[in-house]
C-alpha cells in the first residue's frame, strides 16, 4: 500500500513537471558592413555642401540585435510566452531605438489554440502582415525601404503600451490587431494607436493587408523613445535634427497619421514576383504644437497624402545565391501652394550564404526626387536611414556581412 502511494505521488510530481515544461532561447543578429553614399549634405560656413561618404555601419540588412525568447507550457494547449529584444550598434556599442534597453520588442502574453494575446512594446499590424513583402525587409535592407519609411513597412517605429492579438493559422489565413492605450488622464483618445491586418500564405501565393491609425503621432509614435527621437528622426516634443528627414518631417504637427497597405508575392520556380501599395495620410496638420518647428511648417493645414507603389523580383539562382531587383514610386499631394513631391527609387541586391547562419551581401540603391518636400524646400533625394543628398539624386552602395545566432 505504501509503495502504491509513493508511486502515485511520484507520478503526480512528474505530471506536474511535464505540464510546466519551459524554455528560454538566446538569439541574435550581427550585421556589419561598408557603405558608400554620394551627395551627402553637410553644413559649412557658406551654407550646405555636398560630399561623398565612406563609412562602416551596423544593421543595414537587418538590425543588429540580441534577444531572449521564452515559453512555459501551462497545460491544455496554453503557454505563457515572452520576448525581450535589444538593438545595438556594433561599431560603438550604443543602444538602438533611441536608447531603449529593449527597444525592438518587449512583451509578455499567453498563447493558445485560437491565437496569442501579448502586452508590451510591439509591432503594428501593417508591419506584421505587409512589411515582410517589401524588399527592405527581405534583401535590400533599410536603405531599400520606401523614402523616409513613410508607411512604416520597414518597422522604423514600434508601438508602446500595446495590447495585441494574433490568430492561429487557418489553412494559411491569419489575422490580428493591436490597440495602444494613450495613458492620458481624462483624454481617452489622446496618443491612441490601433491597427488591424490579415494575411494569406499557401503554396506559391502570399498576400497581406494592414491598417494603422495613430493619434498625436509626434509624441505617441515617432517620439516614443527614451531620448524623444524615433528611428526616422521625428522628435517627441521638438524638431531638433528633424531636417535630416525632409520626406515627412515637416508634417510633425499632424493630429493623425494613417496608413493603408497591401502587398502580395507569387513564386514561379526560382523567381518570386512581388508588389506592395500604401496610402499614407498626415491629417489635420497644424493641430499639434511642436517646439522649434519652423514657422512655415507650423502653418501647414489640411491633410498631406502620399501614395507609394513597389514592384520587385527575387531570383534564387542556387540554394546559396539570391538576386533581387525593385522599383519604387512615391507621389505626394499638394499642400497649399506647395508643389507635390515625387520620389523614384531603384534597388539591386545580391546575397550569398556561406552557411545557414552567415552570409555576405551587396546592395545598391538610387533615388531621384522632384517637386517640393515636407519642409517647403525643393525636394532632395533622401535614401532611408541616410543623410539626405544636396541634390535631387543620391546613390548608396553597401557591402556587408551578417551572422545569426
Amino acid at each position: 500500500m505504501k509503495k502504491s502511494l509513493l508511486a502515485l505521488a511520484a507520478l503526480g510530481t512528474l505530471t506536474g513537471v511535464a505540464h510546466a515544461q519551459s524554455s528560454v532561447t538566446l538569439y541574435g543578429i550581427i550585421d556589419e558592413g561598408f557603405n558608400y553614399v554620394s551627395n551627402v549634405q553637410s553644413a559649412s560656413a557658406g551654407g550646405r555642401t555636398s560630399h561623398q561618404l565612406y563609412n562602416l555601419s551596423s544593421g543595414v540588412m537587418q538590425g543588429s540585435r540580441w534577444g531572449l525568447r521564452g515559453k512555459e507550457d501551462l497545460g491544455g494547449g496554453l503557454k505563457a510566452i515572452f520576448v525581450l529584444e535589444n538593438g545595438f550598434d556594433i561599431n560603438n556599442g550604443k543602444l538602438g531605438q533611441g536608447g531603449s534597453e529593449f527597444g525592438r520588442q518587449a512583451y509578455i502574453g499567453l498563447s493558445g489554440p485560437f491565437g496569442t494575446v501579448t502586452l508590451g512594446r510591439q509591432y503594428d499590424s501593417v508591419v506584421d502582415y505587409v512589411g515582410a513583402l517589401e524588399v527592405g525587409s527581405q534583401w535590400a535592407g533599410y536603405i531599400g525601404a520606401h523614402p523616409g519609411d513613410l508607411d512604416n513597412f520597414n518597422n522604423a517605429n514600434r508601438v508602446n503600451n500595446a495590447i495585441k492579438f494574433a490568430s492561429a493559422n487557418y489553412a494559411g489565413f491569419t489575422f490580428g490587431g493591436l490597440y495602444s492605450l494613450g495613458g492620458i488622464a481624462g483624454s481617452f483618445n489622446r496618443n491612441q494607436i490601433w491597427s488591424l491586418g490579415a494575411g494569406y500564405a499557401n503554396g506559391p501565393l502570399t498576400l497581406g493587408v494592414g491598417y494603422l491609425n495613430v493619434k498625436d503621432p509626434n509624441t505617441s509614435f515617432w517620439g516614443n523613445q527614451p531620448n524623444g527621437t524615433a528611428g526616422n528622426n521625428m522628435g517627441a516634443s521638438s524638431v531638433a535634427g528633424v531636417q535630416s528627414n525632409p520626406v515627412i518631417s515637416g508634417f510633425a504637427t499632424a493630429h493623425t497619421y494613417q496608413v493603408v497597405g497591401a502587398g502580395g508575392a507569387y513564386t514561379f520556380g526560382a523567381a518570386t514576383f512581388g508588389a506592395t501599395y500604401s496610402n499614407i495620410k498626415f491629417k489635420d496638420l497644424g493641430t499639434d504644437t511642436v517646439a522649434n518647428m519652423p514657422a512655415a511648417q507650423a502653418s501647414y493645414g489640411g491633410t498631406a497624402t502620399f501614395n507609394n507603389a513597389e514592384i520587385s523580383l527575387k531570383y534564387q539562382m542556387t540554394p546559396a545565391l539570391l538576386f533581387g531587383a525593385a522599383y519604387d514610386y512615391t507621389r505626394g499631394s499638394k499642400i497649399g501652394t506647395l508643389d507635390r513631391a515625387q520620389y523614384h527609387q531603384g534597388a539591386l541586391g545580391v546575397d550569398y550564404f556561406l552557411s545557414k547562419r552567415t552570409d555576405i551581401y551587396m546592395i545598391g540603391v538610387y533615388q531621384h526626387a522632384s517637386g517640393t518636400d515636407s519642409t517647403g524646400q525643393t525636394a532632395v533625394a533622401s535614401i532611408n536611414g541616410l543623410t539626405p543628398s544636396n541634390s535631387n539624386n543620391q546613390t548608396a552602395v553597401r557591402v556587408g556581412l551578417r551572422h545569426k545566432f
